[in-house]
């Protein structure tokens, strides 16, 4: 990855279409989030997003959400992994390992890691149905943190069953920033994104990235232009150095991010911080 090359990273990217499989309708889940971000989905593969990027100038964090007990997604974290490595030059293979999974899931994060060679893991607490700070979770952030490997956590209210008869049955509650405070303190060498604005916790999510050295913020999911001020304020002094760009894709463009995001007062200095540079010494790319 020739980074000079690139103009941004986006940290937060979704695959929801198998190379490998000729199904790629949306699901329920995926159509009713159309209708609450008022977009029309775009299914590609990771080839096809990588094809997206290049063109772009930009790298991508690509991941799926592991949101069942036993997984059933359409795109499996080694088929993201096998794909992402072919494409190397843009796209950084995240895997995702519901912590229900227990000991099972223990095993495939550490073969994720030691043979498909991800890069980092996503966590989505109100999909997977967890408290972050749940000791059931840790034997996983151990793996994780073994490998010097980041972890990160959808915060904030979803998308995901907004709209549909009792949410989809996901609970907000899960994915309080908060909760991730008494994960920092115990992996403290395990770098945690917080994802996306994390509305309506968003001073607690600025607390515990301001507080805690290796916790980290990505403005994915919203459009830069409805960022709340103090999120502005912080991304220009304090946290500076540990906001990420992520666009969410393929819930908002990474085209219409940076349009609005060029529109925001921030400043000149800071503004390669976030779209590449904070991302590229988290990923160690640097």
């Amino acid at each position: 990855m020739n980074l000079d090359n690139l103009v941004a990273i986006d940290v937060h990217t979704h695959a929801w279409k198998s190379a490998l499989q000729v199904d790629d309708a949306p699901n329920e889940a995926q159509a009713a989030m159309g209708r609450y971000f008022r977009y029309q989905p775009q299914h590609q593969t990771v080839p096809e997003m990588a094809e997206m990027y290049r063109r772009l100038k930009m790298a991508f964090v690509v991941f799926s959400v592991d949101g069942e007990k036993s997984s059933s997604r359409k795109i499996t974290n080694e088929e993201i992994a096998e794909l992402a490595h072919q494409h190397a030059d843009v796209a950084i293979p995240f895997a995702s390992v519901n912590p229900h999974r227990g000991a099972d899931g223990v095993r495939a994060a550490r073969k994720l890691i030691e043979e498909y060679k991800v890069k980092g893991f996503k966590f989505h607490p109100s999909v997977q149905d967890f408290f972050p700070n749940d000791r059931m979770a840790y034997p996983l952030y151990e793996v994780i943190a073994e490998a010097k490997l980041p972890a990160l956590f959808h915060t904030g209210q979803t998308g995901v069953g907004a709209g549909t008869r009792g949410g989809a049955g996901i609970r907000l509650k899960y994915s309080n920033p908060m909760l991730l405070d008494d994960v920092a303190v115990d992996f403290p060498d395990m770098p945690i994104v917080l994802a996306h604005p994390s509305f309506p916790w968003q001073e607690e999510a600025l607390s515990v990235a301001t507080h805690k050295p290796q916790v980290y913020i990505d403005l994915s999911g919203w459009s830069p232009k409805y960022f709340p001020p103090i999120l502005v304020q912080y991304a220009n002094t304090l946290l500076k150095d540990k906001i990420l760009f992520g666009s969410d894709y393929p819930v908002m463009s990474p085209e219409r991010w940076m349009a609005d995001f060029d529109k925001l007062a921030i400043k000149p200095e800071v503004r390669p911080l976030i779209l590449k540079e904070n991302a590229a010494r988290l990923l160690g790319l640097r």
